[in-house]
This record gives structure tokens, C-alpha cells and sequence, in this order.
């Protein structure tokens, strides 16, 4: 009897079979799904936001303008009395949030930064091998010109000939005072 039909038999389904050649199926994941890259990216522009001189402008025009509110308002329209607890609540959870999305941004720059520098190591590494390669060739050029005849090498060992050819013809043919005696 089949494994399967016995299983039917019992009433238990049968277990699914796991291929390796297929995908697992993805469990259902309790916490929400986020994109890291997208999440990274809104932390960037954020930490950008808060390290401009707007930023400092927009922040210091609101808590004046609470502070003056909250005193100088009627006291059923004020919503943070002296002490402004609930105006250091705020800055504080602000500041809570403000620091780590500076850190995120600073690390991925950092990554940023270090690819870029790989990158740069790797093409110096290329530029410093063709410069050998290119200096080794030329150096070769150097040496092999070391042996090319050039034209006034040329030039005088012709005029060399020349002069022996002339010396050898004057020695061989006879002298015609000689020859008229």
C-alpha cells in the first residue's frame, strides 16, 4: 500500500513534498513589511532638512510663537502653562527621533563613501599598471632606436665610403705623369 493512501486512509493530509528546485513559500510575518532603501533614503532627506539654517529659522519661530502664546493668551486658550512641560516634551521626542535618523544617514553615506573609495583604489591600482606598461614599452622603444641607423649616422658612413672609393681609385689607376714618361 502507497504512503499516500494510507495517509488519506487515516484522514491526515499528506505532507506537502519539499523540492529544492522551487521557492519556498513565504511564511506570513507578524511585523509590518518595509523598504530599507526607501527608509533609508526618507531618513537622508530628513537629516538633510534638519541640518539646514531653514530648519533652525521654522524651529525657532515656532517656540517663540508657542511661548509667546502661552503666555500672553487668554487662560482658556493656553495648552502648556510656564514651565511648558508639554513644549519639552516635544523638543525632546523631536531630538529622540532627529539623532538616529542623523546616525542612519551618516552610515549610509559612510557605506557610500567606502564604495567610492574601493572604487578609487581600483582605478588608481589600473592607471599605476598602464603607466608601468606604458613606461616599459617606452623604455623598449628607447633601446631599440639606440640601434636604428639614423641619417646623419647614414649620411657620414656614406661619405666615409665615398672618400675610401676615391682613395682606392687614386691608388689604382696609374698617375698619367708616370704614364707620359
Amino acid at each position: 500500500m502507497d504512503r499516500l493512501e494510507r495517509m488519506d486512509r487515516v484522514g491526515e493530509p499528506p505532507a506537502p513534498r519539499i523540492r529544492l528546485d522551487q521557492p519556498r513559500i513565504r511564511r506570513p510575518k507578524l511585523l509590518p513589511a518595509y523598504d530599507p532603501e526607501a527608509f533609508g533614503r526618507l531618513s537622508e532627506r530628513i537629516a538633510r532638512f534638519i541640518g539646514t539654517g531653514r530648519f533652525l529659522v521654522w524651529m525657532t519661530a515656532v517656540i517663540i510663537v508657542w511661548v509667546l502664546w502661552n503666555i500672553s493668551a487668554p487662560g482658556h486658550l493656553r495648552w502648556d502653562e510656564y514651565p511648558f512641560i508639554f513644549l519639552t516634551l516635544a523638543l525632546s521626542l523631536q531630538a529622540s527621533y532627529a539623532a538616529p535618523l542623523i546616525l542612519l544617514a551618516q552610515n549610509r553615506q559612510a557605506d557610500r563613501d567606502r564604495v567610492t573609495h574601493e572604487q578609487d583604489r581600483k582605478q588608481n591600482e589600473r592607471s599605476i599598471a598602464d603607466t608601468e606598461y606604458l613606461t616599459r614599452e617606452i623604455a623598449a622603444l628607447r633601446m631599440g632606436l639606440g640601434e636604428v641607423a639614423t641619417r646623419d649616422w647614414i649620411r657620414s658612413q656614406l661619405e666615409d665610403l665615398v672618400r675610401e672609393l676615391d682613395d682606392r681609385r687614386e691608388a689604382a689607376a696609374p698617375r698619367s705623369d708616370e704614364a707620359d714618361r
